[in-house]
């Protein structure tokens, strides 16, 4: 099933199932989607700018070339979104609340995107740069850190991070004092109290 047109703006789309619709070439400008279901579905070269994300699940979407621009996700799923397929010309993206488990952010530039109160369980940010990156309440257990610039990055809440100093650049970046074995931990020095 299509969706009808291939321009929508200001529209509102609730509890839709797109999972069903084929969504390619589509673009939506200043729309709102709540509890809408996506996930599995392959939407391709699709614009969303400045649209929000309510209480919806993008798990395993296919965003091959799909922009996202001023893209608002609030209380959703997005699990195992490989972001760096996206179109990133001016990619930006506000997310709280939202599970992001095994998604990629791997290669992007991203700076000051904020990330508040979610799971990021696994989530690549190899070569990310993520300079002044905010990850408020995130939980970060085994999401990959490898050669990303984390350049006065906020980690000051988040937890179970495990950040290697010597492979990542982390100038400025804060962090707390109970989350300073996740600096550590990769240099063999054991922390007691």
């Amino acid at each position: 099933m299509y969706l009808d047109e291939k321009l929508y703006e200001n529209a509102t789309f609730e509890k839709e199932n797109f999972s069903e619709k084929q969504i390619d070439s589509t673009e939506f400008y200043g729309c709102n989607f709540s509890g809408c279901n996506f996930a599995g579905n392959d939407i391709t070269n699709c614009k969303f700018i400045d649209c929000n994300f309510s209480g919806c699940d993008l798990s395993m979407c296919n965003l091959q070339e799909t922009q996202l621009s001023d893209a608002v996700f609030v209380d959703s799923k997005l699990m195992g979104i490989k972001f760096d397929r996206c179109n990133k010309f001016v990619f930006s993206i506000h997310i709280t609340n939202c599970i992001l488990d095994y998604s990629s952010f791997a290669q992007m530039k991203i700076p000051k995107t904020p990330f508040l109160k979610c799971s990021m369980k696994g989530v690549d940010f190899s070569k990310t740069m993520l300079e002044g990156a905010i990850f408020d309440g995130c939980d970060l257990t085994e999401a990959i850190f490898d050669e990303s610039n984390l350049k006065a990055a906020d980690f000051s809440t988040a937890r179970n991070y495990i950040i290697d100093p010597r492979e990542n650049y982390i100038k400025k970046a804060k962090f707390s004092r109970d989350g300073l074995w996740g600096l550590l931990t990769n240099l063999g020095i054991r922390i007691v109290d």
